[in-house]
């Protein structure tokens, strides 16, 4: 778990050397090949100013050269690079700063405010008055608030709506 960790921070590390912000990292593949999965995002991203193509495609090849020097990386891995998507993952704290006032999804690994394991409604931000250490506060669609504790959240992430 360590050399994760390890390939996680250089990762992490390289991409805001280069202007983004990881996103998410997800591990697959096997021990012999795995597969590195990585979302990156601009800091001032829009639906007008979003990740591109080549954006990916200059982290991808960025990240190749630091990972070939990682010697706890087998020499077959894959990387795919992407953008985080309309209903991009919420995961740090700054996150549910950033995108206070968008539709989000909570899921819990319990049920949530006393209501479900899902929850969607307006983001309010970050709570810390819940006398946990960072909690999630909601407006739900009955337009009740609820505050949620990061720590019972499994998975964030924001709602696409059609206009």
């Amino acid at each position: 778990m360590h050399a994760v960790a390890d390939v996680e921070r250089v990762l992490e590390s390289e991409v805001e050397d280069l202007g983004f912000e990881l996103v998410d990292v997800r591990w697959g593949g096997s021990g012999r090949r795995p597969v590195l999965r990585i979302r990156i995002d601009r800091e001032d991203s829009s639906p007008e100013n979003g990740v591109t193509v080549g954006d990916c495609a200059k982290v991808s090849r960025a990240l190749e050269a630091r990972l070939d020097e990682h010697e706890a990386l087998s020499e077959r891995y894959v990387l795919e690079v992407s953008s985080p998507g309309v209903e991009r993952p919420l995961k740090k704290a700054r996150d549910f700063d950033r995108f206070s006032g968008e539709r989000v999804v909570i899921k819990g690994r319990e049920v949530l405010a006393g209501r479900s394991h899902r929850l969607e409604g307006e983001l309010l931000g970050l709570d810390g008055s819940a006398g946990q250490s960072e909690a999630i506060r909601l407006r739900l669609a009955d337009g009740d608030e609820v505050v949620v504790p990061r720590s019972k959240i499994r998975d964030a992430h924001l709602v696409f709506t059609w206009k």
